[in-house]
């Protein structure tokens, strides 16, 4: 039996949650500690070669390429429609959290954006002065008081936690036009997706080799920054900071805490 692509995420999702609901977890002290919890430390850093292996090989020419012949408002364009096709789905997760202003926030900008913007290939939104919405299923799921578990890196993905990771899989699920029509265009989301981080990375190539091939230990470095990041995302007041999370054209690979 050949699985459909949904069959494979939701097949992917269950696994996760599995290993999630199985994982000892971090003491509250350590967690508080900002310590790192990576108990599958060996299988995380087979996959990171295999990733880096993927990026040094395929990913990185090929982004560095499309940055280079693509004109940058078209590769903007290209990373704004990626970013509209998500709406739905942040509004689903803002829901979920009981975020109401922010759930109309993403109707309105998907709206707007996809009328007014051309399926989304421009920003009209923006221009109305309204924020930018920026959130997932793994907040989703950190709001409802799951912990973010184990590290994990997760194959051509990259650096993840087993809370992230059924977020990422769940993401696909709680996005409305998952389930639109069949149509030639199925699965638009998740290729739109892929050439907005083309061209993220080749646009944020010199910081991501700096990471990944000058560090001394790239996996440790990739694992400390993403970790940094994502917890302040979280935990922190993103209004109040005007960094990596406040600026849409900041370098989102940037380490917050370096001086």
């Amino acid at each position: 039996m050949i699985l459909t692509l949904r069959q494979t995420f939701l097949l992917v999702a269950l696994l996760l949650t599995g290993l999630t609901a199985g994982c000892a977890g971090q003491s509250p002290e350590a967690r508080a500690a900002g310590e790192v919890f990576d108990p599958y430390e060996g299988t995380n850093r087979s996959i990171h070669d295999f990733n880096l292996a993927v990026d040094r090989s395929l990913f990185r020419p090929a982004s560095n390429g499309y940055v280079a012949v693509v004109p940058p408002e078209i590769v903007t364009s290209f990373g704004l429609f990626a970013e509209n096709l998500s709406m739905p789905g942040q509004a689903v997760n803002s829901l979920m959290q009981g975020d109401l202003p922010q759930t109309g926030l993403a109707v309105s900008r998907f709206l707007i954006n996809t009328v007014l913007g051309i399926g989304g290939l421009f920003d009209p939104a923006s221009d109305f002065k309204m924020a930018r919405v920026n959130t997932d299923f793994g907040e989703t799921l950190h709001v409802w008081g799951f912990g973010e578990g184990a590290y994990v890196e997760l194959p051509l993905y990259g650096p993840s936690t087993t809370r992230d990771a059924v977020g990422v899989v769940a993401d696909f699920f709680t996005n409305p036009i998952t389930f639109a029509r069949q149509n030639p265009a199925d699965n638009i989301g998740v290729y739109a997706e892929i050439v907005r981080r083309m061209g993220d990375r080749g646009n944020y190539s010199a910081t991501i080799d700096s990471i990944l091939y000058e560090s001394a230990d790239s996996y440790a470095q990739a694992r400390l920054i993403y970790l940094q990041s994502r917890r302040f995302e979280l935990g922190g007041d993103q209004d109040s900071y005007d960094g990596v999370f406040g600026d849409p054209y900041s370098d989102p690979y940037e380490d917050i805490y370096a001086e």
